[in-house]
């Protein structure tokens, strides 16, 4: 059986806007292209018609991504879930026990993460790490070169999407 995705409510809807635009909107404007510029002439020096065609191509593949993260997609709401115990959508305090640094995570889906600002993807070594802690536990992060820990500070709730910089929307759908 496949991975399943866990994702938030305004992730999974964030998907299917993506899908739904390329599928019925930015797919058939791609395709009106190849057939304008098919009918030009010769295709074998027609840059726009190559063009089209490579943006098609571009198309299915992230059609065809994000189906499968749609047919995999487990729908979270976090806000209920037990704060005590690092989970899916937990915010994650950490102290570096190394260096004293203190470190924020948010643990979330694959597709709303943005790890530059601490939205870190479910799959991620941390998120795996950190799952079941409790504030004052220690967690030990095997990297390549070293070993890493940390000790648990605070548990808290953030909705992801108030947390994201950038929220994708159909200019980034586009294939230009």
């Amino acid at each position: 059986m496949p991975r399943s995705e866990p994702m938030t409510q305004e992730g999974y809807d964030l998907l299917l806007r993506e899908f739904k635009f390329l599928k019925e909107m930015e797919k058939p404007k791609v395709n009106r292209e190849k057939q304008e510029a098919a009918a030009l002439g010769d295709r074998s020096e027609n840059a726009e018609y190559h063009a089209a065609k490579e943006k098609l191509r571009h198309i299915d593949k992230r059609l065809f991504f994000l189906n499968s993260m749609i047919e995999k997609a487990l729908i979270i709401d976090p806000e209920p879930l037990d704060h005590s115990r690092v989970h899916f959508g937990a915010t994650v305090e950490l102290s570096d026990l190394d260096t004293d640094e203190t470190l924020r995570y948010t643990i979330c889906g694959v597709l709303e993460s943005e790890p530059e600002e601490g939205l870190i993807s479910v799959h991620a070594p941390m998120s795996k790490a950190l799952m079941g802690k409790n504030e004052g536990d220690e967690v030990r992060l095997s990297l390549p070169n070293a070993q890493k820990q940390f000790e648990v500070i605070s548990i808290s709730y953030t909705p992801i999407f108030s947390l994201k910089k950038k929220i994708r929307d159909e200019r980034d759908f586009t294939f230009c």
